[in-house]
């Protein structure tokens, strides 16, 4: 049978509700881009890089491959359009601009991950098992913390964590994997922002201000800004087994919470 567990975090970073095993490790997938943005964005501060650095094929840079508009496939060194013309979802932008910080800063981008991240937030039942855009496994416990963390910002500036959850280069349209495809499709650095894309894997009650993202591994996460609070769940069913039911099962799930938090 497959296994599941989640957690509600209100506005506070406080679990309000939970289910399921909360301390079992799970294959967070891409849910681990969310992370590796946060990481980003201390390097920023840090002074290390800027996200417009130049990264990849001309007129690239961070900022552009964090929110998947450097023009790169999903898998694959060569690019497939360029810069900023549209929304192409890839893990190897993810995986080129992670290799820029790490030789700007010296320091394998697992380590950087975990000493600037991971560790600080006491997050002791995560680590990178493989790469960086989707090799991150953690408990729900240990996510439910990282949400309070991207609601509260205690390891990066208020500016900085604005700039991970809002839309860069809002206009473009593009696909999101296994939900659709969309005219205007937003996503921050590491995180996709709901927008008013329908249907999708939140709820109808999400705001457009919504942002997370889900795994292929059957997971997903987001936090709602106007509702007040945050959304985990886990599982071990990987998301091509049923996707789809996922975006209309996440969906109802997503309404019941976000109607939770506001009565609450």
């Amino acid at each position: 049978m497959p296994t599941a567990a989640a957690a509600i975090v209100d506005a506070g970073g406080r679990v309000v509700a939970s289910f399921g095993p909360v301390d079992e490790p799970f294959r967070l997938a891409s849910i681990t881009k969310v992370f590796a943005g946060w990481a980003a964005m201390i390097a920023v501060e840090e002074g290390t890089v800027t996200l417009d650095h130049a990264v990849g094929q001309p007129g690239c840079t961070i900022e552009h491959l964090l929110s998947h508009a450097g023009g790169y496939p999903f898998e694959g060194d060569d690019p497939i359009s360029p810069p900023e013309q549209r929304r192409i979802y890839s893990n190897t932008g993810i995986e080129l601009a992670a290799a820029a910080i790490a030789s700007q800063t010296g320091i394998g981008f697992d380590t950087y991950l975990t000493e600037g991240v991971l560790a600080p937030l006491g997050l002791t039942s995560s680590d990178l098992r493989g790469p960086v855009a989707h090799g991150l496994w953690s408990t729900v416990t240990d996510v439910a913390s990282f949400l309070g963390e991207l609601q509260r910002p205690t390891l990066i500036s208020a500016e900085s964590a604005a700039a991970v959850r809002r839309p860069h280069y809002a206009d473009l349209g593009g696909i999101v994997p296994g939900v659709g495809r969309f005219e205007k499709c937003p996503w921050g650095l590491g995180t996709e922002v709901r927008g008013d894309k329908w249907p999708h894997w939140t709820g109808r009650g999400n705001s457009e201000r919504t942002f997370g993202h889900f795994g292929g591994a059957g997971t997903m996460m987001w936090v709602d800004p106007d509702a007040g609070g945050a959304l985990v769940a886990l599982t071990d069913l990987p998301f091509d087994n049923w996707s789809e039911t996922v975006v209309r099962s996440w969906s109802e799930l997503s309404d019941a919470v976000v109607e939770e938090l506001r009565t609450a």
